[in-house]
């Protein structure tokens, strides 16, 4: 197992741990993987360090040498080491760091370590001493006197919370490595599974609510009864109309569909039910419209709600009688066609404003299939990536793709208002501008997806510290911390605890002791806010 140390880094919780530690006690972090490498890049001319004496340390050419020194003495124990949690002694004298271990399922997998800070006993003739040594190794004596007076003395109770929050990331960095090496071995899974038990034509999902229409499909696959299928734009309407129609006796005729927004409301007589030669302008000749040409199978009219009151009546003939006139035509057709109905709009609302007919709402809803939007069956999301992503790479003829983990991430985050088509549309962008790469990357990802994820991170998690106390008892902060983040939490799950527990990494019952403790029970919040 190899952790993702980048990610790591980025986490919230992680972050947020790292700025108290700096502003509470003048400490950096860094972490180290499974073969003690150093995975932060404190030499660079960015990084911003909270501890004087480190930044001094780092800017001199052998900083870094010095740093890996002790890391290397460190890790050369570690493994023997039965304490999670330990202080270490470094190259300059008096100067100690924290070390916490992360360990998934009894392995090492690296370390987080705080550095640096002198015990509550150093002196100032151990004081002098290091900025002696300082001196000797090539740190201006001025810079070495200012690192070594900004330096914070511990105390055994201070380093004590020094501990217990180290041991805090070292546990997140466990947890979140546990639930994305969970996650992959899910979608791998889930890769294997796309068939027919999650298929109904080309309709694909596992999720619940996608169980349930397949369920609905099968059992009308012998109706001949009018369809309306409901749902926002992507969502697939035609793909279930032409399930309906390849799994009915109508399989062998025709299947047609029109949009009947596409047209205005002259247009869409014409198309819909033909015309004869001369019935206006442009008619050189008789023509056939979309219900005469599906006569025997089945005609999909997509969008309906956009029809006109007039076309409406002209419908609910067709839909009751089976009979139409074609334009300028005096004798009536008859035609045997099932029609599936499809719209985005709310119908009933539309009869409300007089905007649609009711008796034809009835008719064409004998059946009704109502679609999930893809935020609503987030489940779904891994495998339709997978099944597009092999569907892209064989039309273009390039070896089957990956999407990293941070990639996944993103795609699940975003809330895809554009449905399938959407997602379908952003699968075909990546493998076209991964080029020769073989794993998807979320730099090329389009970037409403990755502005979501800033935006939901910002209202998920505020910006830093703001509204929180870092001054006064490290208990009483840490307490308040905890309700923020509880508080917040809650609200953001619709006070789901179970789910909140797995996001925070503690038990459910853990979470509701400390709801219990700190007052944050449902009633009391919605009270609080004048709920």
């Amino acid at each position: 197992m190899i952790i993702d140390w980048k990610t790591i880094k980025d986490l919230h919780v992680n972050k947020k741990m790292e700025q108290i530690v700096g502003q509470w006690f003048d400490l950096d972090f860094f972490y180290v993987d499974e073969q003690g490498r150093i995975q932060n890049d404190l030499k660079s001319k960015d990084y911003v360090f909270f501890s004087h004496f480190f930044k001094a340390q780092m800017s001199h050419a052998y900083g870094q040498e010095w740093l890996e020194q002790d890391v290397e003495k460190v890790f050369e124990g570690i493994k023997n080491d039965g304490e999670l949690v330990q202080e270490y002694k470094t190259f300059f004298p008096h100067v100690h760091g924290i070390y916490a271990k992360v360990v998934v399922d009894g392995e090492l997998l690296g370390a987080v370590f705080s550095y640096p800070f002198m015990k509550d006993s150093a002196t100032a003739k151990d004081q002098e001493e290091l900025v002696k040594q300082m001196v000797e190794c090539g740190i201006s004596k001025e810079d070495a006197e200012a690192s070594v007076s900004k330096m914070r003395k511990l105390y055994p109770r201070e380093r004590g919370y020094l501990k217990e929050m180290l041991d805090i990331v070292s546990d997140e960095v466990g947890t979140f490595h546990e639930e994305i090496s969970k996650r992959e071995a899910r979608i791998h899974e889930l890769a294997h599974e796309v068939g027919n038990k999650y298929r109904y034509h080309n309709l694909i999902g596992k999720s619940k609510r996608m169980q349930q229409i397949y369920h609905l499909l099968q059992k009308i696959n012998t109706s001949e009864s009018t369809i309306l299928i409901q749902g926002e734009n992507g969502t697939g309407k035609e793909l279930v109309a032409k399930a309906i129609h390849y799994n009915s006796p109508r399989k062998e005729a025709v299947f047609m569909a029109v949009n009947c927004s596409a047209f205005n409301d002259n247009l869409l007589d014409s198309e819909l039910f033909g015309h004869v030669k001369g019935s206006f302008t442009g008619a050189i000749k008789d023509k056939k419209g979309f219900f005469e040409v599906a006569n025997g199978g089945t005609l999909f009219l997509d969008e309906i709600g956009d029809t006109s009151l007039t076309m409406q009546v002209k419908l609910l003939r067709v839909l009751q009688e089976g009979t139409f006139l074609p334009v300028g035509a005096t004798t009536p057709k008859k035609v045997n066609v099932r029609v599936v109905a499809a719209t985005n709009k709310n119908l009933k609302e539309m009869i409300a404003k007089g905007e649609f007919r009711e008796d034809l709402y009835y008719r064409i809803n004998v059946i009704n299939v109502q679609l999930p939007a893809l935020r609503e069956r987030v489940e779904d999301i891994p495998i339709l990536m997978d099944f597009f992503l092999e569907k892209r790479c064989a039309e273009s003829g390039v070896p089957l793709k990956t999407f990293s983990k941070k990639t996944l991430e993103k795609m699940l985050d975003y809330p895809w208002p554009g449905n399938v088509r959407e997602l379908e549309n952003e699968i075909e962008r990546l493998v076209v501008l991964s080029g020769e790469d073989k794993n998807i990357t979320p730099d090329i990802l389009n970037q409403r997806i990755l502005d979501h994820g800033e935006e939901a991170a910002t209202r998920e998690h505020g910006h830093g510290l703001k509204g929180l106390n870092v001054s006064g008892s490290l208990k009483d902060a840490l307490e308040e911390l905890e309700i923020h983040m509880i508080r917040d939490g809650l609200k953001r799950c619709g006070f789901n605890k179970s789910k909140l527990a797995k996001e925070l990494g503690i038990s459910r019952a853990g979470l509701i002791m400390k709801v219990e403790k700190y007052g944050l029970d449902k009633r009391l919040l919605k009270k609080a806010v004048g709920e």
